[in-house]
C-alpha cells in the first residue's frame, strides 16, 4: 500500500527529498511540490516540472486547494512556517512530517520510536540533522547502559548550511538537545553545531560523548552501536560510525566523573548526491529519515488495511 504526498518548500531539502522519493520509493507517491515563488524563480519548482510533478505557488493556500490529492505533507520550509501551517494540516486531516526544528509534534527517529509516535499523532518532527545522526546511537548506548549525559558536537560544511539552517541555529541546538533526552534516553543532553568553512568542503561529522556508570560493559555498548549503525544504514546509506565507542580517561575530560566514565564515538554521513553534493550529509540524513518515516507510515497503513479486510491498492 502506498501513501500520496506533497512537499511544501521547494528549497534544497525539498528538492533532494523529491529526487529520493522518485528514485528510491515504491510506497510514497509524490503528487505535488508547493512553494511561494513563481516557477521561473524557483529551481526546486522547475525541477519538479521537469520530473512531471504537479506544482503550486501559493503556499499554504495551495495545500488547502489540493488537499484531497495527498495523505502526507512533508514540511521543508522553516520552523516559523511550520508553526503557522501545522493547524491547517490538522484541520485538513493531513499527516505532517516536519523537517524543521519547530517541534510542534513529538520527535521521531525511524529506527527508535516512529511506530510509537505515529500511532498517537498526525504531526511528527524529524528533530534535526544532528538529532537523526546522534539520537539512534544515544538510544543504542542507553539500552545497555543508563546514559546520564549526552553531548553532541556536529560539524558540517559551511557550504551545506543554507539560509534556513543558519536562521534556525538556536532551534537546532535546543531541539537536538531535547531529542537526545526525549528519544535517545539521556538524562541530560547538549548539542553544539560548527559550520566549517574548509575547502574542499568536509563531510558531516558528529562527535558524541555519553556519560555512563563505570560498571558499563564497553563490549556490549560497541555491539549495540554496531547493530544500530546497520539499522540506520538501511535508509541512510552514507551513515558510518568512524570511531567505535571508546572510554576517555579522567584527565581527558573537564568535569568530575565520580563513579562514571565517558564513552566517545564518532559518526560521518555522506550524501547520496541525488540533488545535493555528497558532502551535504547533514541535509541528506534529514531527507532520508523523512522518507524512511513516510515509508514506515505506508507499511502501517497496509497492515491496518489487511487486518480490517481493506484494500492494499
Amino acid at each position: 500500500m502506498s501513501v500520496s504526498a506533497a512537499i511544501v518548500g521547494p528549497g534544497n531539502i525539498g528538492t533532494d527529498l523529491m529526487y529520493k522519493i522518485l528514485d528510491r520509493s515504491d510506497s510514497v507517491e509524490l503528487e505535488r511540490m508547493i512553494g511561494i515563488y513563481p516557477v521561473e524563480e524557483s529551481e526546486g519548482l522547475q525541477a519538479a516540472v521537469d520530473e512531471d510533478i504537479n506544482v503550486s505557488t501559493d503556499g499554504i493556500d495551495s495545500v488547502q486547494e489540493h488537499a484531497d490529492e495527498f495523505d502526507v505533507v512533508f514540511e521543508a520550509t522553516t520552523a516559523t512556517a511550520h508553526e503557522q501551517n501545522a493547524p491547517v494540516y490538522e484541520e485538513l486531516g493531513l499527516f505532517a512530517i516536519d523537517l524543521t526544528p519547530a517541534a510542534v509534534g513529538p520527535y521521531a527517529v525511524p529506527v527508535v520510536n516512529l511506530d510509537e509516535v505515529a500511532d498517537v499523532t498526525d504531526n511528527i518532527n524529524m528533530i534535526t540533522c544532528g538529532g537523526q545522526a546522534s539520537v539512534p546511537l544515544v538510544h543504542a548506548i542507553d539500552r545497555v547502559a543508563d546514559v546520564e549525559y549526552a553531548e553532541m558536537v556536529s560539524t558540517i560544511a559551511s557550504e551545506s548550511a543554507g539560509p534556513g539552517t543558519r536562521k534556525n541555529i538556536d532551534e537546532f541546538t535546543q531541539t537536538t538537545a531535547a531529542g537526545l533526552e526525549a528519544v535517545g534516553g539521556a538524562d541530560n543532553g547538549k548539542a553544539i553545531i560548527v559550520l566549517n568553512p574548509a575547502e574542499p568542503p568536509i563531510m558531516m561529522r558528529n562527535t558524541l560523548y555519553t556519560k555512563v556508570h563505570e560498571s558499563t560493559n564497553i563490549d556490549e555498548v560497541r555491539k549495540s552501536v554496531a547493530d544500530m549503525e546497520e539499522r540506520v544504514r538501511s535508509y541512510v546509506p552514507g551513515y558510518e560510525v568512524t570511531l567505535e565507542p571508546v572510554v576517555k580517561d579522567q584527565d581527558e575530560v573537564s568535569f568530575d566523573l565520580n563513579d562514571s566514565i565517558v564513552v566517545t564515538t564518532m559518526i560521518e554521513v555522506e550524501g547520496e548526491g541525488q540533488h545535493l553534493p555528497s558532502y551535504a550529509g547533514n541535509l541528506d540524513i534529514m531527507t532520508s529519515s523523512a522518507l524512511g518515516a513516510a515509508e514506515r507510515i505506508a507499511e502501517q497503513s497496509s497492515a491496518v488495511a489487511s487486518a480490517t479486510g481493506g484494500s492494499d491498492d
